[in-house]
Parts: structure tokens; C-alpha cells; sequence
């Protein structure tokens, strides 16, 4: 299960800077995932940069919800963001999921974004719900992969039109 990737892309008519400071603000993502409800930086810095944390609180379409604590490990603006989830061990170096973002400026304007969720190699609910249902595990985890790609894609459909609808006010987005 370790290395299980879910991978999507957006092309969104702003600059790369734009698309940066929209998606190393973890703050605003509530606004836009169907999944991570909000998130918070914990502490100093408080801003996008190796070594800063944030919580995301979560919540599946049954309803139920859980808090992660994450570490930012790449924050180049405008190409890339990332952030690791820490499992129970509290390891960064082996978290429960990583997430990325990269983002590509186009020709005559324009940004290609793509979010990448990586799973493993820590420890993680998945792997312990499919380890407890070892006759159901492919399911359950090809549910989940098919679950966060639509999620992915939604998040990045609604980055892409407060970007957009931002940049055409002449407003940060937001």
C-alpha cells in the first residue's frame, strides 16, 4: 500500500505566483476541498516554509472527522509546495502521506497545477482498516485512491475559479 499516488491537474489562466501564494496558504483550503474542512498553521513561522506546521481537520461523507498535523518539506515559490502528515510516530521521515504541489507556468500565460498525494510509508487509518478487512483490501483501497483523486480534482476546480475570479477584480485571492 506504501506508495499508493493519486494524481490530478488544473490549467488555471493566473501567473504561477498567484497559484503559489493560493495553495501554500493552507488556511483557505476549506473553501475548496470536499474533504480537508480547514487548516491552521501551528505556531512560528505561520507561513509557507520548510519546517512550518499546520493542522488540517478532515472530514469523510459519513461523517467522520480527524485532525492531522502536517510538516511543510518544499515551499519554492511560484514551482512547488509540500507538506508531509505525520502519523503517531511523529516521524517526518516517515509519514503517513505526502502531498505536493507543482506548478508550471504556461506559454502566453497561465499555470498548469498538479496535486500528487502519496501514501506511506508511516503509519495510516487506511492501512490499518485494510489490514483488519485483509478479504476486502483491495476495495477498500481502491475506494479510497478513487476518493481522493475526485477530491483532488474538485479542490483544484475551485482553486482555479477564486483565481481567476480574483485576478479579473484586480483582488488577492481569497
Amino acid at each position: 500500500m506504501a506508495g499508493l499516488t493519486a494524481a490530478a491537474e488544473q490549467v488555471v489562466a493566473v501567473s504561477p505566483e498567484l497559484m503559489w501564494d493560493l495553495v501554500a496558504d493552507v488556511t483557505w483550503v476549506g473553501g475548496w476541498s470536499p474533504e480537508c474542512v480547514r487548516a491552521a498553521w501551528l505556531g512560528e513561522p505561520g507561513r509557507p516554509q520548510p519546517g512550518a506546521r499546520f493542522t488540517g481537520h478532515n472530514r469523510f461523507p459519513d461523517g467522520f472527522e480527524y485532525e492531522v498535523t502536517c510538516v511543510v518539506t518544499e515551499a519554492d515559490r511560484p514551482r512547488a509546495f509540500a507538506w508531509v502528515v505525520l502519523d503517531d510516530s511523529g516521524d517526518p521521515a516517515r509519514p503517513s502521506s505526502t502531498w505536493r504541489y507543482r506548478i508550471d507556468p504556461l506559454p502566453g500565460g497561465g499555470s498548469r497545477v498538479r496535486q500528487r498525494f502519496t501514501h506511506g510509508p508511516g503509519a495510516s487509518f487506511l492501512r490499518e482498516i485494510a489490514a483488519n478487512a485483509p478479504d476486502g483490501a483491495a476495495e477498500i483501497i481502491a475506494a479510497r485512491r478513487d476518493g481522493l483523486l475526485a477530491n483532488m480534482r474538485a479542490t483544484l476546480r475551485a482553486m482555479k475559479a477564486a483565481a481567476e475570479s480574483s485576478q479579473a477584480a484586480g483582488v488577492g485571492p481569497g
